[in-house]
Parts: structure tokens; sequence; C-alpha cells
């Protein structure tokens, strides 16, 4: 079996994603193999995913476009100023990039001054002076390079001469020490802590799991539909306990990242760089990469998470050979696909994260909204008709409160009268992944069958009916299940997720805006006007006839909404049955 992480560090949409913790800024003629090599071992031994120039060859006339990508995808620099720093355009072009960096973000930046002062950087000697007029640059870059030298000697730095006595190993400590503390080591900016609701009661038990002292590989697969807070729930776990290892790695979106060119590839390469703490590695295929994974995880306890995988083929990529690790180390997965809990013939522990309860939904909901943990006085009940239209899914919670926040209680009343007609667009685009990934056309006509007509009733009558119309229902809802897509209660009665039905009704409601024209009719007014206007096309598959909400059969005592489950639904097209359904939201 194997795993996967998009090491991607989580981050706001205006920065770069985060591949190295430090950037080291050097003259490899002064220290390359002697107090830089030590400091960037330092580094990695701590855990830091550092970046270090091994190019010991002559640059050409700009700076190197990885070196320009190595400094906007790293969260600090380390400038390791010596005497001869100045007299390399290269190392001054790094430095007025890092400062540039600097200045519109909050990077970090600690200058180190090896056997300079930083009175020789701010105004430089004869020697450093030279270098200005031996690089023979435009003016333009000279006064930038000057400026940067002045900037970056004002900045609070470390002098050698004054710490540690002169010596530079317990230097070197205190500098991983004063960079540790600047970056406060966390991989994830997961959320405001006000907004994880419910997070300490669900990684409660995965934290035991992690800490039972173990010393074999062991797999925790977080399984549940997509929106419930799988990622999230991974974050959090990992943000409190990757320290504990020797090596760990977060590769995210997994299903997204295998899909793009050479994706498997670039995923092996990522876990490879994080837990060879930011050394590039180089695999030219999948076969190499699993070699290579195999030997840098045999030797160091590591902590992988591989988020949102879809294919066993995905985890194989990179865990092919899990047996091979070194004991201790521990492997979570979230997935949507319940075919991975199959997929390895060790034994794996599953947390199935379930949907929020109304007063966790309530509070996620108003955080979202109101930036308060409850609804405010005049929104208390339309805050409640939100919670119920979310069925409990955070995904749902988050974007409705985040779009109904500030506006007036009229538009809330029209905005939810118009959600209970046309479901949210945004939710359903990421709820259809789940259905766009299913195996076939089969599955997804099954599964769309389902959404509109059968939720409630009980297997066996599905199967019957289905079977009898070309479909081959068992294994179909068992792929339906093992997607996150139904579930089947233990009066084998089939259900499904208010927004993941919305969603199914939402793909079929796309198909034309003619309901003659499209496949099914789950409405009982769009099936009476189809009949009555003769307009009906050979798209339909299926339609629904609720006689009770006929206008002929109508009286005022029976013409309610709410009575519409009391009356016999008839099947019209492929499907012949009479029956009762218990949809859990009529429509």
């Amino acid at each position: 079996m194997a795993l996967v992480k998009s090491a991607d560090q989580s981050q706001n949409a205006s920065h770069p994603p985060h591949s190295y913790d430090v950037f080291l800024s050097f003259r490899g003629e002064d220290t390359r193999k002697t107090f830089t090599d030590h400091l960037y071992t330092a580094f990695v031994n701590a855990g830091f995913r550092t970046f270090r120039d091994d190019d010991e060859l002559e640059r050409g006339e700009d700076i190197k476009p990885e070196l320009q990508k190595a400094i906007q995808q790293s969260r600090s620099s380390v400038i390791v100023l010596s005497k001869n720093y100045a007299s390399s355009r290269w190392c001054l072009d790094e430095l007025v990039m890092i400062l540039e960096r600097k200045r519109t973000s909050d990077y970090v930046v600690l200058p180190v001054f090896y056997d300079v002062d930083p009175s020789q950087v701010r105004k430089p000697t004869a020697s450093l002076a030279t270098a200005f007029v031996k690089n023979g640059s435009l003016k333009v870059k000279v006064e930038k390079r000057r400026a940067a030298l002045t900037e970056v000697a004002d900045l609070a730095g470390m002098v050698l001469q004054n710490q540690a006595d002169g010596h530079e190993s317990k230097f070197i400590k205190k500098i991983v020490k004063v960079i540790e503390g600047k970056l406060s080591r966390t991989a994830f900016n997961v959320a405001p802590h006000a907004h994880l609701i419910g997070i300490h009661s669900r990684v409660q038990d995965i934290n035991l799991w992690l800490h039972d002292g173990s010393s074999k590989v062991r797999v925790l697969l977080i399984y549940g539909m997509r929106g419930i807070g799988k990622t999230t729930l991974a974050k959090f776990v990992y943000n409190i306990n990757f320290k504990r290892y020797k090596g760990s790695s977060f590769l995210e979106n997994i299903k997204e990242h295998s899909k793009q060119t050479n994706g498997l590839v670039q995923i092996q390469k990522k876990l490879l760089s994080d837990v060879s703490n930011g050394k590039r590695v180089k695999v030219g295929n999948i076969s190499e990469g699993i070699i290579k994974i195999e030997d840098a995880l045999s030797s160091k306890r590591v902590l992988l998470v591989f988020d949102d995988v879809d294919h066993v083929e995905q985890l194989d990529a990179v865990l092919k050979m899990q047996g091979q690790f070194c004991p201790g180390s521990k492997i979570i997965i979230t997935t949507s696909h319940a075919a991975l809990l199959n997929a390895s013939h060790q034994a794996i522990k599953v947390h199935n994260l379930e949907t929020f309860s109304r007063n966790e939904s309530l509070e996620l909901f108003s955080w979202h909204a109101f930036g308060q943990d409850h609804p405010e006085k005049d929104y208390m009940e339309l805050s409640e008709r939100v919670v119920n239209l979310s069925g409990g899914l955070p995904l749902a919670l988050k974007i409705l409160g985040s779009s109904l926040s500030g506006k007036s209680t009229v538009v809330w009343e029209s905005a939810l009268n118009k959600l209970e007609a046309i479901p949210n667009g945004e939710i359903l685009n990421k709820l259809r992944i789940s259905y766009d990934s299913l195996q076939d056309e089969h599955d997804r006509s099954l599964f769309l069958h389902i959404a509109c007509f059968f939720i409630g009733m009980e297997k066996d009558v599905i199967v019957r009916i289905l079977d009898s119309c070309g479909f081959y229902t068992i294994v179909g809802i068992q792929n339906l299940i093992d997607r996150c897509l139904v579930t089947v209660d233990e009066y084998n009665k089939v259900h499904m997720h208010y927004m993941i039905r919305d969603m199914g009704r939402g793909i079929v409601h796309l198909e034309s805006k003619e309901p003659g024209e499209r496949s099914r009719l789950w409405n009982h007014k769009d099936s009476f006007k189809v009949l009555k206007e003769k307009n009906g096309t050979q798209t339909i598959e299926g339609l629904v006839l609720n006689m009770g909400m006929h206008p002929a059969y109508c009286t005022p005592r029976n013409s309610n909404e709410d009575l519409i489950d009391s009356f016999p639904f008839f099947f019209v097209g492929i499907l012949t049955v009479s029956s009762i359904i218990e949809d859990p939201k009529p429509q």
C-alpha cells in the first residue's frame, strides 16, 4: 500500500507556497565548506527544510531563476555576512531580493556577522568598497546593492565575536534556536482557533493512536464525505505532532496533483524533499521514486499525511513497500473512497467523520456569519433555517455563513427562499467532485435515479426495480456507498445527505431549462406540466406523480405541501412501480 502528501503549505492567496523553512545566503569562497556547511547541517538536523546553493560553478550575469524561486518560497533567510560577501555580485543580488521579500510580507531575515562587524557592512572598508567597482555594474544596481548592505547591517542580527565567546558550535546552536523561535514551527495555518468547532473531541482518538508507542508502521484512514472537514482535521493533527518525528510530510490534494503532467513523480519528489529537510532529489520516473522513498524512510521515524487520496495507484507511487519503513512511523490518509480500506493487508485504523450536531452547526455558522459563537438576536430563526438546510456539513456552513454575513434580515429571507429552490452553486460544485469520480456512466446514472426518486426506500425494493431496468444495482449501490454518496441504515433503507441529493438533482436540472427535456422529473408540478402540455421527449427516463397534489384531487385539507409524503408516487417511463417514498426534505 502507498500514501501521498502535497507538501505545499497552506498560505494566503497572495503568497506562494512555502517549500523551505530557511534560505541560506553566503559567500561560497569564504564559508561554504566551513561555517555555512556546519550551519546547514544544524538546520537540517533540527528539522528545517533548508535551501543552499551547492553550485560551485561560475554563475551567469543574473541571479539564477531557481534561486529567485527558492527565496520566494522560503519562510526565512539567514544571511552569512563574511569578509568577502560584498565582493560577489550574486550575493548582493540575492540580498536585494531577500530584503524586497521582507518588505512585502512577514518574511524573517536574520543577518549573521561572521568575522565581520556590522559597522564594516554599513560603511564598507576599502576591500568591500572595491567590490562595487570590480563588479562593473550599472549605477542603479550599484545603488541598490549599497542600500541593501546598509539595510541589512541595521537589522537585529547575530555577531560571532559577541556571542558564545567566539565558539562557532555554540554560535550555530544559538542561530538555530533563534530561527526556531521566529518561525514557531507551525506547518499549516488551519483556521482561527475559535472556528475549529468540535476539533478536540475528534482529535483525541487520533492523538492516542499517534502516541501509543507502537513499534510497527501504522496507518490511520480519515474517511467521510466531501466537505465534512477531513483535511482540516488532518492539518490540525499534523501541526501538533510533526515535531515528535525525525521527518514529516503533508501531501495535500493528491487527487488533483496526480492529474497534472508527471504528477505522481512530482508528489514523490515533494515527499523526498520534505523528509530530507528540503534537499532537492532528482526522480526520473515512478519506479525510481519508489526505490528512493524506500531508502529515505527505512532509517527515519516519520509522520506522513496523504490528503484526498482517490485511488490505490496514488498510494503505491509513494508507499508501495511500507513494510520496510522505520518502526514507529505513522501514516494518515484522508479519503472519500472506501475502497482504500481494503488496499492493504496490514491493519488500518479507520476514523469515520460524522456531520456536525445542531449545536456545532449553529456555532460554526455563527462564526462565519457574525464573527461570534452565536447568532444575533434578530437572526436566530433564520440561522436555524440555514443549519437545517446545511445538514451539518461544515463546507456548507462556512460558505453560507460567509455569503450572508453583513446582510439584512430581508436579504437573508430572500436568500433562504432561493436556497430552498436553487441550491448554492459553490457548494454543489465542490460536492460534484465525488460524482465525477464515479467509475462509469452506469454508476452516475444510478446515483441520479436514487437522488431523484429513491431516497428513503428499502434497498431490496430499489434493487428489484432497477435490476428490471437493466442496472447492476447491488454493486452500483456499493460503489456509491464507497464514495460516501449514499448510506444504508439498520433498516436497510437507502439515504443521502441533503446537499448530496441537491447536487444530483442540480445536475439533472442543468440538462435543460425545459422540464420535458430533462432525464428525470422528481417535482410533481413539473410532471403535471409536461403531461398536461404533452411536451415530454425521449430524454425522460422517469418521473414522479403525486396524484394527491393534482387540482382535481386537492381539497383544502390535503393541498398542503407538507402532506406530499402521504400520497403514492407513480413512476412513468422506465420506472413502473407505485410506492411511498420518504424524501427527508420535500420539494
